[in-house]
This record gives structure tokens, C-alpha cells and sequence, in this order.
């Protein structure tokens, strides 16, 4: 029985386990274990939105079961203390693990460059205890900052300093940004209280992009208030503050990000190391002391052919070493060639809050800028094909609704226009459909109207008109298939066409007839100046309201004209059974279809803040959070 042992479950194990496990379907001889800590797999890359309040804390974990779930990988919760290589053992305080070969990929931790008071007083991002404990400290914070007088104390517990501008730092402090908005509303803080500073000794922010880049990513930052403070000599942190050169910025909290380092384990390991505790391996990605063991993800220190620099320490490294590892473990049991290691990056992205990145992707010998919206769909793309190798439909399911269905205060790259709050982009298509259909209606009357205005045909005929069988055969000529079967409605009552109208009751007509007697029939058998007047209205309208209908403009109100236009038409006997359903569309869209894909989700926000404003519908509550 030849035993695998695959220890880490971060990016690296899992992707690698997973591989093994394909590889190695049908070999009752071989055994796939893989020994992590924790119960479940962490996604390092998402901490952030957990630190900050945007996505729920049980989003970024997977459990390792289900992920292995009917697969051939044994997952057993341990935390390894030490490595007989001699041997070929893993030891822990109670156990002891037989390996044939071994896939390290313990990760990374928080590196403090010997900084004094680093380690002790500053907060770290770097697991999912990290981020839960950081959101915990934000909240408090505010919290006790809310019920603080003495001016100097409540500015000290309301400034936040990043250290380290890289991708993690930059990435935290753009959702602390978004974070500051929902927590000085609900503790009634006034946002230019809050201080959001990101600190670096580096020159400048995020140094691995392109510099077009690096001045989008600034200037977002600095639209969000976030300072940024580059070329920083960080000489310590204390219980107060950052110690910056000979002056202290002083801050309650404090978050770390300033770079990593092996982990623990590893850092004792008797291998040749390079780097931070970085493991050096040949091009199979075995470490260079024992072909027997592997390393991957973060763990490797590997210079590919024609580089000058180890391989990142990124995700998709890991994702690319996990397959050829897989590959070279199955390759040397069955005496085949084993593979090197060419890893082809596609390149960065940084988001910047919920709603905007920046990203330089692409093939490796041609890279593409992206910023705002389409780096964001990138990084959402990327996660969750990963996800899906990973876990498969059932985790990218839960990852585009905390993402994109069940945002807070709009915070997804497509604003709010998916929130479950206001699901309504299932009637988009009803939405667009009824508005074309009366505008069709409008655009295909008016040169009627215009053509001769004296030619009523949305009124019924004048019964005192002296052939009333002329009148509405010349009324049928003008009639149209869709909203309005006027002119058809009428030829049914006098001289009978294909087209049926709706029944009315007698009371209802009763009233009708009253009303167009005194308006809109004059004594001679003709129609009055108010009655063209009512037809270019009409015409008008449907123009009107099916362009708003269309592009989500008060929606609500429009579909309730439409619906109101649909029963005075009905009423006047002069409606088809299509207008049946032009009816009940539109009592379907009156619930803010308007607010999906629609100018509503930007207008009526703006007049809700605007009507807010006016003191008298303060002082009687009149309007809605």
C-alpha cells in the first residue's frame, strides 16, 4: 500500500488532493490522506469581506468533508508538530502518520521584519479567526467611540492604520471604507470623524502593477477618504499607534499586512529553504533534499527556466503546482516520465471596495488593463471557476448569492440590482415587452392624428351620426390588432367584423354613453374640439408610458396608468381580449420592476433623499428607510 499524505488544507492541498484522487480512481493500493487543523477550507483571498461586514463569516470556509465527499481522500483533523523525514513520519501530540510521499502545503503567516511591538500590538488578516476578530474590533470601536466625550479619545478609537499596501492591505482598507458608511449611520458617527489610514516603506502602492494602474487604484482610494502614506520608515508599533520615523500616528486599531513568511512547521523543517522560510525544490516541485516529498502553493521557492524571481506566492500557483504534482506522484508509482514545472500566470486583480478594481490579466507574454466594472467580473469569474473545480455548482450557487443576491447597502459590483430585496429582474422581460408594445401602439396612430385630426377613431361612433353602418366601416379600416380595438368594437355593435370586444356591463355603459354625450358628442352627429384634443392625448400617453415602462422610469406609476388606460378603454367597449393581458402585466410591474436594470434604481433614491429634506415630512415621519 503506497500512503500519500498531503498536509495543508489551503488552496495548494486542496487542488492537489483533489488531482490525486482522479489520478488514482482505480489503485486499491494507494491511500490519499490529507491532514489539516481546521475542518474546513479557507478562502485567504475573500478575508477581507469578512473583516469588513460585506459577505457572512461562514461564506469564505468549505468544508473539507463535503468537499471530498465519495472521493478517495481521507480528511483528518490534526495539527502536525514535527517531520522525520528519515523516517518518513508526521508526528502530533497524539498521533503518528506514515507517508510513502508527502505533499507539503502548510501556507504562510504574518511576517513582522523584527519591528518592535509589531507582533504584539497589531491586528493581523491572515485566517478566518483573523477576520472575524478584526470585524469584532471595528464594530467595538465605534461602538464605544459613539458613547465617548473627550474629543482626543474618540478620534484615537476612530482612526484605523493598514501597514502594508500591498494586495491584502489594500484590499482590507477599501472594504473598511465602505464598512466606516454603514457603521457611522447606524452609530450616528459623522464619517469625517473616522480616520482610514494605509501605510507602506515601499515607494508606492501595490508595486507588482502597472503604474496607469497604481494611480487608479490611488485615486479610488482617495475618493473613498482612505489616506495613503508611502516610503513610510515604520520603526514600531505601540499599544497607541504606528510609529512612523520620529513621530507616532496614533490609532486604537492597527492591522498587519505587511507581508508573510513560512509557517511555523516549516520554518523548523531541516530542508534547504530560500526566501522567508520557503522551501527550494527542482523543477518536479520535489524538495531539492527529498524526492519523495513535494512542495506547493506558498511554500515553494522555485525560479523557473529564463525568470529571475521565484514563482509568486498567488493562488494560482498553487493552482497550476497542485496538477503536476498530482501528476508527478502518479507518474513515478507506475514508471512514467514526470512533468517540470511552467507556470503561465494571467496576471493580478485588486478590488477596492465592493464595487470597483483593477486588474492586468491576460496570457503571459500579453497582458490587458482592467478597471471599474470589468475587473471586478474578472475577479468574480476567476473565483468562482475555482470554486467550482473545488466544490462544484453548489458552492459557486452560495458564492453568487452573498455576492450578488444577498448584498447590504448595494455592496456587489452590480450595485443592488440582483438583492433579494428586490428580485424583480424576472419582470425585466415582461418590463420591456409591454413598454414596446405601447409604444408600437403610440407610434403607430400618430401620423394618423397628424394626418387629419378631425378623424376620430379612438371614440366610439356618435349613435346620433346618420349612417352609423358607414361610420364604422370607416372606422374598421383604421383598426389596429393590439391595445385598442376601438373602431372594431364599434363595427360590432353596428355592422358585426372578425374582431370581438370585451363585454361591459349595462351600468358600466350607461355611465360611458353620460360621459361622452356631454364631452365628446356634439348634436349633429360629429365629435367636439375636446374629443380631438382626448385623441392626441391618448396617443400621446401610450408613447409616453411605453417609453418609461421601458427604461424603468416611475415605473410603478406608469404601470398604473397603463392598467387605468387598459379599464377606460375596456370601458368604452372598445377593447380586444389582448387587452387582458396588457392589464394584468401591468398590475405585475406596479411592485418596482423599475428598480432592476431600470432608471428608477437611480432616481428615485435621489428623491427619496431629496424629499427627506423638506421639514414637514421630518416632523410627520412621512417617508420610509
Amino acid at each position: 500500500m503506497k500512503k500519500i499524505v498531503v498536509l495543508g488544507g489551503g488552496y495548494g492541498g486542496v487542488v492537489t488532493s483533489k488531482h490525486l484522487a482522479k489520478l488514482f480512481k482505480k489503485d486499491k493500493d494507494v491511500e490519499i490522506t490529507l491532514i489539516d487543523r481546521n475542518p474546513y477550507h479557507t478562502l485567504l483571498t475573500e478575508l477581507h469581506e469578512v473583516a469588513a461586514n460585506r459577505a457572512p463569516e461562514d461564506s469564505i470556509k468549505i468544508e473539507l468533508k463535503k468537499i471530498f465527499a465519495g472521493q478517495k481522500v481521507d480528511v483528518v483533523l490534526d495539527s502536525i508538530d514535527q517531520i522525520d523525514f528519515a523516517s518518513k513520519q508526521l508526528r502530533s501530540e497524539k498521533n503518528t502518520y506514515k507517508y510513502d510521499y508527502l505533499v507539503i502545503g502548510t501556507g504562510c503567516k504574518p511576517t513582522f521584519f523584527g519591528i518592535p511591538g509589531a507582533e504584539e500590538h497589531s491586528l493581523t488578516l491572515w485566517s478566518y479567526e483573523d477576520a472575524v476578530r478584526l470585524k469584532e474590533q471595528i464594530r467595538n470601536k465605534f461602538g464605544l467611540a459613539a458613547k465617548e466625550t473627550n474629543p482626543a479619545k474618540r478620534r484615537k478609537m476612530l482612526s484605523f492604520v493598514v501597514v502594508g499596501a500591498g494586495f491584502t492591505g489594500v484590499e482590507l482598507v477599501g472594504e473598511m471604507a465602505e464598512f466606516r458608511d454603514e457603521l457611522c449611520k447606524e452609530f450616528f458617527i459623522d464619517p469625517s470623524e473616522v480616520r482610514l489610514v494605509v501605510a507602506d516603506m515601499a515607494p508606492k502602492i501595490l508595486p507588482i502593477l502597472p503604474d496607469k494602474l497604481i494611480e487608479k487604484a490611488a485615486k479610488r482610494l482617495h475618493k473613498m477618504n482612505v489616506e495613503i502614506i508611502t516610503s513610510a520608515k515604520i520603526t514600531g508599533v505601540t499599544p497607541t499607534g504606528v510609529v512612523l520615523g520620529d513621530k507616532e500616528l496614533e490609532a486604537d486599531t492597527v492591522v498587519w499586512t505587511a507581508g508573510v513568511e513560512g509557517s511555523e512547521l516549516v520554518g523548523k523543517l531541516d530542508v534547504k529553504q530560500e526566501g522567508r522560510k520557503r522551501i527550494v525544490t527542482n523543477d518536479k516541485l520535489q524538495s531539492v533534499d527529498h524526492e519523495n516529498v513535494y512542495i506547493v502553493g506558498d511554500n515553494i521557492f522555485f525560479i523557473p527556466e529564463g525568470e529571475t524571481r521565484p514563482v509568486p506566492q498567488m493562488v494560482e500557483n498553487a493552482e497550476q503546482a497542485g496538477p503536476l504534482i498530482a501528476h508527478n506522484i502518479h507518474a513515478d508509482i507506475h514508471n512514467k516520465p514526470k512533468k517540470s514545472y511552467k507556470p503561465g500566470f494571467h496576471g493580478t486583480m485588486v478590488c477596492i471596495g465592493s464595487r470597483y478594481g483593477v486588474a492586468n490579466v491576460g496570457l503571459p507574454n500579453k497582458m490587458f488593463m482592467l478597471t471599474g466594472f470589468m475587473a471586478m467580473f474578472s475577479k468574480h469569474l476567476i473565483n468562482m471557476y475555482y470554486l467550482f473545480t473545488v466544490a462544484g455548482f453548489a458552492k459557486v450557487w452560495t458564492y453568487m448569492m452573498h455576492e450578488f443576491f444577498h448584498v447590504n447597502n448595494r455592496r456587489s459590483f452590480v450595485g443592488g440590482h440582483f438583492a433579494k430585496r428586490s428580485p424583480n429582474f424576472w419582470l425585466l422581460p415582461l418590463r420591456v415587452f409591454v413598454g414596446y408594445k405601447w409604444l408600437e401602439e403610440g407610434l403607430d396612430k400618430l401620423p394618423k392624428i397628424f394626418k387629419d385630426p378631425s378623424n376620430i377613431f379612438l371614440i366610439p361612433a356618435n349613435p346620433n351620426a346618420g349612417d352609423a353602418v358607414s361610420a364604422a366601416s370607416e372606422a374598421a379600416t383604421n383598426v389596429t390588432q393590439a391595445v385598442d380595438a376601438q373602431t372594431a368594437a364599434s363595427a360590432v355593435e353596428s355592422a358585426s367584423t372578425a374582431v370581438t370586444a370585451l363585454p361591459v356591463p349595462g351600468f358600466v355603459k350607461s355611465i360611458v354613453n353620460w360621459f361622452m354625450d356631454i364631452f365628446f358628442y356634439s348634436s349633429d352627429g360629429g365629435f367636439t374640439a375636446l374629443a380631438t384634443v382626448f385623441q392626441f392625448f391618448m396617443v400621446f400617453m401610450e408613447i409616453a408610458l411605453g417609453i418609461m415602462i421601458i427604461v424603468g422610469l416611475f415605473t410603478a406609476v406608469a404601470s398604473a396608468a397603463t392598467v387605468a388606460l387598459g379599464i377606460m378603454i375596456w370601458s368604452s367597449s372598445m377593447a380586444s381580449t389582448e387587452m387582458i393581458w396588457y392589464m394584468t402585466a401591468g398590475v405585475a410591474l406596479i411592485g418596482g420592476s423599475g428598480s432592476a436594470f431600470g432608471l428608477d434604481y437611480y432616481v428615485l433614491p435621489w428623491l427619496k433623499k431629496q424629499w427627506k429634506r423638506i421639514p414637514l415630512v421630518r416632523r410627520w415621519y412621512l417617508y420610509t428607510e
